[in-house]
């Protein structure tokens, strides 16, 4: 497969799916300043900190690292700032205004990971993504837009001269990241929407999302993306029990093995799985009885598998 072009001094480290991919932007050599930043944007989950520290390192030998950005506060997107932050204390953290309040004062509750069940080290931020503004990232000017669905918070960045859109979760290849409604609101659906017309009408001709390749073919990817977004707002249940398979399966990608009667438990005591269950699934017996059916179409779709007591990640 070809590789997209991307303008001078943009590289784009492709993570999987427990971290969110990591873009690098380098200055022109000699510049430095204000029109020369070294940035990175999205940091990954924390289990990956070092092996993002370690690549960030190698990429930039001896350059300081000038600014760190989180597209949003999603563990798997700014897992890494700590690391980065103790390896480059100089750097700048910039982070989308929606939940300033709470990275100052450190709440894991109102951040979501508490509620997800998922892990992140505190950070400090120096300064926010307010959309409608530019931000020099490297030899390039970037706009901020607001880009809520997948998370209220989030942004994406474009630049206009080469086109191109680091769409974070608002748009992948096949789809966008997956909706929280319940923790975040019912319009969240129609949030996801407005986010994808936004998209369109910059009409990038490159996207750099937050899982998965870079590509070129915009349309069709924003059609499938409608497509399941449509398909989620006709059938509520069908998502959450989506939501609740993705919560498992990224689990799962942090411990890549663990006894059955572990990740149910650990199903059972994280609160959105029980909000998921008693809203959406009553009829379906008691929560750990659920969250054990969830381990087994995890199973029966090839993403996870069984070893004696143990459910290994695929």
């Amino acid at each position: 497969m070809t590789i997209p072009a991307l303008p001078a001094g943009v590289s784009v480290f492709e993570r999987g799916w427990l971290s969110a991919n990591n873009i690098l932007l380098r200055p022109a050599p000699g510049l430095r300043g204000s029109e020369g930043t070294t940035a990175l944007i999205d940091t990954g989950y924390c289990t990956h900190a070092t092996q993002t520290v370690a690549l960030v390192e190698q990429a930039l030998g001896a350059q300081p690292l000038d600014l760190v950005l989180n597209t949003h506060l999603h563990s798997d997107h700014c897992g890494g700032n700590a690391a980065l932050q103790a390896r480059y204390p100089a750097a700048q953290l910039h982070i989308p205004p929606g939940q300033a309040r709470f990275v100052e004062a450190w709440n894991p509750d109102a951040l979501s990971y508490t509620p997800t069940g998922q892990q992140c080290p505190p950070f400090k931020a120096h300064a926010l993504l307010q959309p409608g503004q530019d931000i020099q990232l490297g030899a390039h000017r970037w706009h901020i837009h607001a880009a809520p669905g997948h998370d209220p918070h989030s942004v994406v960045l474009f630049e206009p001269q080469a086109r191109v859109l680091v769409s974070a979760d608002a748009l992948w290849h096949n789809g966008f990241g997956v909706v929280f409604p319940e923790l975040e609101g019912e319009q969240a659906f129609a949030e996801v929407g407005a986010t994808l017309d936004l998209i369109e009408a910059l009409a990038p001709l490159t996207v750099i999302p937050g899982h998965g390749s870079v590509f070129t073919d915009v349309a069709p990817a924003l059609e499938r993306a409608r497509l399941r977004l449509d398909s989620f707002v006709q059938a509520p249940r069908k998502h959450a029990h989506y939501a609740a398979k993705v919560l498992l399966k990224f689990k799962l990608l942090e411990l890549q093995r663990v006894p059955q009667a572990d990740l149910c438990a650990w199903a059972v005591h994280t609160p959105y799985f029980r909000t998921l269950h008693g809203s959406h699934f009553p009829d379906a017996g008691p929560l750990a009885h659920w969250a054990q059916a969830l381990v087994d179409d995890l199973v029966r779709s090839g993403a996870a598998l069984r070893d004696g007591a143990d459910v290994l990640n695929q």
